[in-house]
């Protein structure tokens, strides 16, 4: 018995029927196409998804952290809205991809990047994820350490035994706490988990209201000291980058989203269900930055200090009852966004890697164990400045993800695509050995430059001149150029063999056993009249139903 527990056979899924890929190992339930019975997302759905996200811990860090860099709530606030503005357009025009075929981002990104080079993505995505999840479970922590305080007050009094100090030995086991009490929340699948949101999009802008109206109770606005009475501490040409390198973090907070929301409108009733996510998101971003502003503002004066962690307010707090219940609040809305947000597109994104194996479900428990721990996030969060430049830092590849997808589906292909084929490493997407080179040149033109900038975040010591400005507007710079890049190599040489006359979806072609395009001899298809080309032999009988 105990042989058999780790014998790989042991763990291996076991293949549906309706797997599109060509053969075993390729694909599992998971990375199918969504059928209908399960696509159960409505617009409201949607919308308690991001107020549900709008209303977590790293929103608020990232707003309140602007005011520890010099910038007045004046300056910060359009700033914010200006890129939650952006990003929701972005998110709008991937997410009707998903919408409408039905297919993860994963699965989807090889029509794009080629078959074998989405794995590049693919795995970019995982460990992006990975540190977004254990940054998260941090906040987490800091959510049951405050509900502790509130009940055990001498908490705060034990001895650390951990040399590091950017953890101590209570603060680590409320992050053990924290992480187990997250685990369940796991297991649930995408279609219930929307319950979770719902719950968290009610509970928690309630709290963060009582809160904002909390601080202006104790320093009115107007007063000495007052929000309306805070100026900026900057002055040009500082003020112009530091406002950039701003808006670049509150972009690169969801640019991981904006690349795998298919992920979840996949699961969408219909393509109109999250048409209601350029109006959502900038309002519900911008309003809940606010109040992480605000408070932020009302505690520099009551404490003397920028507390733009909101747990490190609490923490001065002596009403206990309110310590308790906004600390619970906060930890609710940190699981909701840590399994939407992060362990669910990690999950997404294992599962392509190691199909046989993996699924959705492992693929999250997997990010738990290594984001959770391994990555050890209290060090990035230890202070504001790290925290933005681990913001800017991911953004030099989301940037020229998201530009790409979007160029190739909207004005490469026109939306007419081939979804089975996306299952197929023999199929019309596999390019050039797999790799797409327009994708590649993309993102050498866009990634590069941004390079010495990201070194010099890292250790100012290393002088780059004014190529580290690029890097401050990393996230616009990648997603523009790369769409300049890839539309005009596209266009002058086009992948002909990836074009279809009219989209086609997955359950629109008749297969044989395991799906694939395959040729007469009941082969897979190999290109071999250059690249993307088939060999003229189509097995493939295309229908006018879309199920």
């Amino acid at each position: 018995m105990k042989l058999d527990f780790f014998r790989p056979s042991r763990w291996a899924l076991e293949p549906e029927e309706a797997s599109f890929a060509p053969a075993k190992g390729w694909s599992n339930k998971d990375m199918d196409p969504v059928p209908p019975h399960l696509r159960t997302w409505t617009t409201w759905s949607y919308i308690s998804y991001w107020v549900s996200d709008a209303t977590n811990l790293a929103v608020w860090e990232l707003a309140s952290s602007m005011l520890a860099i010099g910038l007045s709530w004046r300056q910060a606030l359009p700033c914010i809205a200006v890129g939650y503005c952006i990003i929701s357009i972005v998110m709008v025009l991937n997410g009707t991809t998903g919408a409408r075929l039905h297919v993860a981002f994963p699965v989807l990104n090889r029509s794009s990047f080629g078959f074998w080079f989405s794995y590049f993505t693919v795995f970019s995505r995982v460990i992006l994820s990975m540190f977004w999840f254990g940054i998260q479970s941090y906040n987490g922590a800091l959510c049951v350490y405050q509900m502790l305080k509130a009940i055990w007050p001498s908490i705060a009094r034990l001895p650390n035994h951990i040399s590091d100090t950017s953890i101590t030995s209570s603060g680590m086991m409320c992050y053990f706490l924290y992480w187990l009490i997250q685990l369940p929340f796991m297991l649930l699948s995408p279609q219930k988990i929307r319950w979770l949101f719902m719950v968290k999009g009610v509970f928690t802008p309630i709290t963060w209201l009582a809160m904002v109206i909390w601080s202006f109770v104790r320093v009115p606005a107007h007063q000495p000291g007052g929000l309306f009475n805070q100026h900026s501490t900057l002055s040009n040409p500082t003020f112009s980058w530091v406002w950039l390198s701003a808006m670049n973090s509150a972009l690169g907070i969801y640019s991981s989203l904006s690349v795998n929301i298919p992920d979840f409108t996949r699961y969408a009733k219909d393509e109109k269900a999250q048409y209601i996510q350029p109006l959502i998101i900038p309002i519900a971003f911008t309003l809940c930055s606010f109040a992480g502003i605000a408070v932020t503002s009302a505690g520099i004066t009551l404490y003397g200090d920028i507390l733009w962690n909101p747990l490190d307010l609490i923490d001065r707090w002596d009403n206990r009852a309110a310590a308790f219940f906004a600390s619970f609040v906060f930890m609710l809305a940190t699981i909701g966004t840590n399994i939407s947000a992060n362990s669910l597109g990690c999950g997404n994104d294992m599962t392509v890697l190691c199909p046989k194996y993996i699924n959705i479900r492992r693929g999250q428990l997997l990010c738990a164990l290594i984001g959770g721990w391994a990555l050890c996030p209290w060090e990035i969060l230890a202070n504001a400045t790290g925290f933005l430049n681990f913001m800017n830092g991911y953004t030099i590849v989301l940037g020229p993800f998201a530009g790409i997808m979007v160029t190739d589906f909207w004005l490469v292909h026109k939306g007419r695509v081939d979804v089975p084929a996306m299952y197929d490493p023999h199929g019309r997407y596999r390019y050039a050995g797999g790799f797409n080179w327009r994708a590649v040149l993309a993102m050498l033109v866009t990634v590069i430059p941004t390079l010495p900038g990201l070194a010099n975040s890292i250790n100012p010591n290393i002088y780059v001149g004014k190529a580290a400005h690029l890097f401050d507007i990393a996230w616009m710079y990648g997603f523009f150029v790369s769409c300049v890049v890839y539309y005009t190599t596209s266009v002058l040489f086009p992948p002909r063999g990836t074009f279809v006359d009219e989209l086609i979806q997955a359950y629109d072609v008749d297969r044989i056993p395991h799906g694939g395009h395959k040729n007469n001899e009941g082969k897979p298809k190999l290109p071999t009249g250059g690249e993307g080309e088939y060999d003229g032999k189509e097995n493939v009988d295309v229908k006018t139903v879309e199920v």
